[in-house]
Formats: C-alpha cells, structure tokens, sequence
C-alpha cells in the first residue's frame, strides 16, 4: 500500500466522516506551538530572533555593539573576502595542498557577510512596508481627485441639461 501509486489517504479523515451533517464534531486543531519543535529531525523555534554567530560556533569578524556602521562592515568583509579568493588563486597554483586553510576562511566571511545582511532584514521590511503603504496612500488620494472631478463634470452636464430642459 505505501508504494501504490495512488496510496489511500490516512486515517486522519474518519474524524471529519460526520463533518456534513454536525460541524461542531470536528476535532479541534492543536494549539499553536510555542518555544522549540523538532521538524525531520531538526529543532526549530517559533522565536523570531537571529541567533548570534558565537550560537553558531562561528567566529565573528566585524565588532560587536548596538552602533555598528553597517555599511563601512560590510565593505570591510568585501574586501576581505576578494582578498581571501586572490590568495585562494595564489595557493592553488604554488601550493594546491594548503588550499583547504583559504576555503575555510572564505567560508567564515561569508557566514558573516550572511549573517550581517539577515541582521539588516528587520530594517529591510519596515521601510518596504512604509514605501507600499506611501504607494497606496497615493494611490488612494488620486483616486479621491478622479472622483472630484468626476463629480464637477457631472455637476457641469446636470446643469446644461437642466438649462436646456428650461430653454424649450
């Protein structure tokens, strides 16, 4: 049955067999989950807080502090990395057995790089959010200004036709 093509479905659904007649014997669905949850063998949390790089057993490379110059941070790393790929290119050719030290450094730059963009994410969504709703707030003006006009022109033609009508 698990290898059919078209397995039937689970059991799950004899608890909805009554569902048509009496909605109200329908299970109730669980609770929300709340604090950490293991998920194919991975625990997740329903924090939504980024976990520090020293969480994640890697060494930071930019300062730590509430007033970090992000952008200056960010550069920094960029430099840093390209210097790390041109050394990585050097070792290669001359010693292609030392090339594993470069990867790692490599790879500890961009986890930082990663995780000081996922730290700039917040920031991100607040002014996407303040830009959709200037957007619709302009939109709903302009909408408000059609609408006025319209009004005005079908004022105007009320009032041709109401002279019109009193002309004949």
């Amino acid at each position: 049955m698990a290898t059919a093509t078209y397995p039937p479905p689970l059991p799950y659904y004899r608890l909805y067999k009554d569902y048509e007649k009496d909605p109200s014997s329908a299970p109730e669905p669980p609770p929300p989950i709340e604090g950490s949850y293991l998920l194919f063998g991975s625990k997740y949390t329903t924090d939504d807080v980024l976990p520090g790089l020293e969480d994640q057993d890697v060494r930071q490379l930019y300062p730590k502090g509430p007033n970090l110059d992000f952008k200056k941070e960010l550069r920094s790393l960029n430099r840093g990395l390209q210097l790390q790929i041109l050394e990585l290119a050097d070792v290669l050719i001359e010693r292609p057995s030392q090339y594993a030290r470069r990867v790692a450094d490599i790879s500890l730059i961009f986890k930082n790089l990663h995780h000081l963009l996922n730290s700039l994410r917040p920031h991100q969504a607040r002014a996407t959010l303040i830009h959709i709703l200037k957007l619709q707030i302009q939109k709903r003006k302009q909408a408000v200004e059609d609408i006025k006009r319209r009004r005005e022109e079908a004022q105007k033609l009320l009032k041709e036709a109401l002279g019109t009508l009193e002309g004949q």
